[in-house]
């Protein structure tokens, strides 16, 4: 039986990436496969949530930035009206945050918490089987669209 957890999403844009720095600083983590990840208590009722910068299939790494200054280099570029290493579309797609560490949430309230947090509404929110999207793009060796998946378990 699959383990549904709440989430919420929003699309990857230039405004979206400047919400986060604004709110939320520098990602706790980074990884090579391009994900930025937060790890913050702003749920419902103080729960933890991660928050996850979800990168584009197929994420290549703009050659001459590190994985760990890759979000801050980008967020940098859009603020001083320059042109990023490259387009966050050729980067990020996506943005989920959902409670970590086994905190849980409904996902109307999670997605207020979400909202007051960051200042921008999801695109969507409800629930959604994290074991079925990862095994999915674990199986396309990172070509598999989190975003498509998403958005199929919730709905346009």
């Amino acid at each position: 039986m699959a383990e549904l957890v709440p989430s919420c999403v929003w699309a990857a844009s230039d405004d979206l990436l400047l919400a986060l720095d604004a709110a939320f600083g520098e990602p706790d983590d980074a990884y090579v496969n391009g994900a930025q990840v937060w790890i913050r208590d702003d749920g419902p009722g103080g729960a933890a949530l991660e928050w996850r910068l979800h990168p584009v299939p197929g994420f290549q790494r703009p050659d001459g930035v590190a994985t760990h200054e890759l979000l801050e280099t980008v967020v940098y570029a859009i603020r001083a009206g320059e042109a990023p290493p490259r387009p966050v579309a050729e980067l990020w797609e996506c943005l989920e945050a959902f409670p970590g560490f086994g905190d849980d949430a409904e996902p109307a309230p999670l997605a207020t918490a979400c909202t007051n947090a960051l200042g921008i509404a999801p695109l969507v929110f409800g629930v959604v089987d994290h074991d079925r999207i990862a095994d999915a793009w674990e199986h396309a060796q990172g070509r598999h669209s989190v975003l498509a998946a998403l958005l199929d378990q919730l709905g346009p």
